[in-house]
């Protein structure tokens, strides 16, 4: 990864809706095809999804996955979405052959197919699916620190001008996008933001603190509102692992009436 290639932290949105025309992810549709104007574009895409926990880290190694539709209730032509980018079996073996070597259990699957947290942010960043796309698991344990881990393995990728993109949310609360929004919840919803912009860009932290930081993420002010479940936070772990600096550029937004982030390193 350190070839000039990025890591960008996204914020997906809620299931299909940011491809059905809802007027609450306006916001990220702009700065999803903002970010891939700006990148350089790559020649392919690594994607850390909050949607696959396996675990060991689990990368996907077939030609032509299919989409799998994990979720549940909208249009049907949700279910009829089209996403035909290739997969890249031989950089699947490369970041096998990475985590292995940096002492990291994983294993390769030539079945599964890609998840929304992989095609609905491709769709609208890569609209013509010409860019060959690879899928990387989350760990089923959750735990912050193996997933800098995975992060830094990949930093001795060879492959020039891969994007290495973590497609979670940096709100994840359920409830709280369906509840009436209260001054305290959107003071803890700011605050969290706060802590994460800090947290990933001010340059006056040492990489160590800043990795301390983000182990201890569940410290931060309103974390735990924000996340009841960390899985959607975890892909910017991942990112930072990869970077191992502050981050060049962050973009506050609101998704479905809460402030967002996303982060390019």
């Amino acid at each position: 990864m350190n070839h000039g290639a990025k890591a960008v932290f996204i914020s997906h949105g809620g299931g299909p809706m940011p491809l059905l025309g809802d007027v609450g992810h306006s916001e990220m549709l702009a700065c999803l095809e903002g970010l891939a104007a700006n990148l350089r574009r790559p020649d392919a895409v690594v994607v850390v999804s909050a949607h696959w926990e396996e675990q060991v880290a689990t990368i996907t190694a077939g030609e032509t996955p299919a989409l799998i539709y994990d979720y549940y209730g909208f249009p049907q032509e949700s279910y009829e979405i089209a996403y035909p980018c290739r997969g890249e079996p031989a950089l699947a073996r490369e970041l096998y052959q990475l985590l292995t070597e940096s002492g990291i259990k994983a294993k390769l699957d030539k079945e599964r197919g890609f998840d929304h947290g992989v095609f609905v942010p491709l769709k609208i960043m890569y609209p013509e699916a010409s860019i060959p796309c690879v899928q990387l698991s989350l760990l089923a344990s959750l735990d912050p620190s193996s997933h800098i881990d995975i992060g830094k393995a990949l930093r001795s990728l060879s492959r020039e001008n891969v994007l290495l993109v973590g497609s979670g949310f940096s709100f994840h609360n359920l409830k709280a996008f369906f509840a009436p929004e209260t001054i305290e919840t959107r003071d803890l919803n700011h605050a969290f933001e706060q802590w994460l912009h800090d947290t990933c860009g001010n340059s006056e932290y040492s990489e160590e603190e800043r990795t301390r930081r983000l182990n201890r993420w569940f410290e931060a002010p309103g974390a735990r509102f924000c996340h009841p479940r960390e899985e959607h936070l975890l892909p910017l772990h991942v990112c930072y692992g990869a970077a191992l600096k502050p981050c060049s550029e962050s973009l506050k937004l609101s998704i479905m009436h809460k402030e967002s982030s996303m982060y390019v390193w």
